[in-house]
């Protein structure tokens, strides 16, 4: 227990990338309930107090993130406690912020030295992570401003899902396609179009500088 304890002492970034994978593995399971979405906003608030725990290492500021977070997690206990579906654009347009300045926080922790530590191979792929979810946010906001910006294979006329669109964000940051889930107006393609960039100059400026480096450490 004392082992594993100080193993995630000493690599927090991967704390933090599991939490992410198992929102993203477990959302699906209770979307589809109002009680569902009450323990989904719940775990974004756990979620965005680890995020902060993490700025705390990096080259980002803890005050600038807990400054976002705290609106944020206000307007999603709101939702949780009332029911206020109307302030759910408000919330993710502060979810996308707070995730979008963690990710560059995260982006300078590991961009800092020359060296590629296994905390900083985890914090790789949480920024991924964080990315994917920043956009996901954008999406609903989008969706929530001006719906039918999205369309899919299955109940095309409904609002897509919090699943829906993280999908197509993983898909869109990966550059690996698009799915079934596709950006119809002006707006949504748009921000499409900025999440693939997004992707290309993180996997060609950020990752690859972390693969450099591990491999000129092996050598």
């Amino acid at each position: 227990m004392i082992s594993l304890l100080l193993h995630t002492k000493r690599h927090p970034s991967a704390i933090l990338l599991v939490v992410q994978l198992l929102g993203m593995m477990l959302y699906p399971f209770i979307e589809s309930t109002e009680a569902g979405r009450v323990v989904f906003n719940a775990f974004g608030i756990v979620v965005l107090g680890i995020t902060t725990s993490m700025v705390r290492r990096t080259p980002g500021s803890a005050w600038v993130s807990a400054l976002i977070a705290l609106p944020t997690i206000a307007l999603l206990a709101l939702q949780m406690a009332f029911g206020m579906r109307e302030l759910l654009p408000w919330s993710s347009a502060l979810e996308a912020v707070f995730y979008f300045y963690a990710a560059g926080s995260l982006i300078g922790y590991m961009m800092e030295d020359y060296l590629a530590t296994t905390d900083e191979l985890f914090a790789a792929g949480a920024t991924f992570t964080l990315l994917a979810w920043g956009f996901t946010h954008l999406f609903i906001l989008v969706q929530a401003v001006h719906p039918g910006s999205y369309a899919a294979a299955v109940n095309a006329a409904d609002p897509r899902t919090w699943t829906e669109l993280n999908y197509l964000s993983f898909a869109l940051l990966s550059s690996t396609g698009i799915g079934d889930v596709i950006p119809l107006t002006a707006h949504a393609r748009a921000l499409a179009s900025i999440e693939m960039f997004t992707g290309l100059i993180y996997l060609a400026a950020v990752v690859a500088r972390l693969i450099g480096f591990t491999v000129n450490k092996n050598k």
